[in-house]
């Protein structure tokens, strides 16, 4: 079979073996028919190291044709990481090709942890007018992603039967149907207690929109906010306070992770409430919040001495 057909075969591996999420197909679909493009309609056995390093050649050279910018590093090592999984698939099903662990990462590029300190983490919860009920929402939906880690996708998924208010827990399917539990602050279970108590619907979604006509056909399901609603929900009062870090969702969720560190939560424990395949993801968070060091460096430091 030709390279198209086992990469189609790939995909449809990832969806009903792996129950893969739908956007990680679509990545991989668009990664894999670069490579294809590049390669040709060739048979998976003519995959070897030389193409593979012509394919990586020819990604840090390209550059968009409308701006001219280049691809990211790490925009390249998505296009291998794609790669190698399709070639670990090949080898699954008895395919002779280059093995995947030769297909090598590039360094990525230092990306800055985004993570929001705590007057600005105050501000942006606060942010919100209570007096209406929009604000009100809104005022919640900042809660309870600081409170619970939760990206953005499982939060716009939420149904009201969902969360537990009394027991502050509740149950949620994220990223490649990983299960895990959820904890809600006590700051956040105040505010969704009010949110909800400021609904006089019954909706089925937990975080719903208030403008553009009501419908309330399948327990309101077209009234749910999408996660780029979210998204721009957050925009809004970072660009209204200011502040000088671009904050979204995902910094809300780096900020949950590094609170608990710095206050003293293991690391394996922080990996299990972010729902993180791999522990190496959540160490990401030990650059910002390793006390001990800068303890260290305060006591040990000549700059630091009087």
């Amino acid at each position: 079979m030709t390279l198209s057909a086992r990469i189609t075969d790939f995909l449809e591996y990832l969806e009903l073996e792996r129950n893969v999420s739908q956007l990680t197909i679509r990545n991989y679909d668009h990664y894999l028919k670069r490579f294809l493009e590049f390669s040709g309609d060739i048979d998976p056995k003519e995959i070897n190291l030389n193409l593979v390093r012509k394919f990586r050649l020819y990604l840090s050279r390209w550059s968009d044709p409308k701006t001219g910018k280049p691809l990211k590093r790490i925009t390249q090592n998505y296009f291998m990481i794609a790669l190698r999984a399709f070639l670990r698939y090949l080898a699954r099903v008895d395919i002779v090709t280059l093995s995947a662990e030769k297909v090598e990462l590039g360094d990525p590029e230092p990306r800055p942890l985004k993570v929001l300190d705590e007057t600005q983490l105050k501000s942006l919860l606060e942010a919100p007018n209570v007096t209406e009920v929009a604000g009100i929402r809104d005022r919640a939906i900042l809660e309870t992603l600081f409170s619970t880690g939760l990206r953005v996708s499982e939060l716009a998924s939420l149904n009201t039967d969902t969360i537990n208010l009394q027991r502050k827990e509740f149950g949620i399917v994220g990223k490649g149907g990983k299960e895990r539990v959820v904890f809600v602050s006590d700051s956040a279970a105040l505010w969704l207690e009010k949110y909800l108590s400021a609904r006089h619907d019954t909706y089925k979604p937990l975080f719903i929109r208030f403008q553009g006509k009501e419908n309330p056909a399948d327990n309101g399901e077209a009234m749910r906010l999408t996660p780029r609603s979210i998204e721009r929900i957050v925009e809004k009062y970072v660009k209204q306070l200011g502040f000088s870090v671009k904050a979204t969702p995902h910094t809300l969720r780096h900020s949950f992770a590094t609170d608990l560190l710095i206050n003293g939560a293991d690391i394996r424990s922080v990996q299990e409430m972010l729902g993180h395949s791999n522990i190496s993801t959540t160490q990401i968070y030990t650059h910002v919040t390793n006390t001990h060091l800068k303890d260290v460096h305060k006591a040990f430091h000549s700059g630091n001495k009087d």
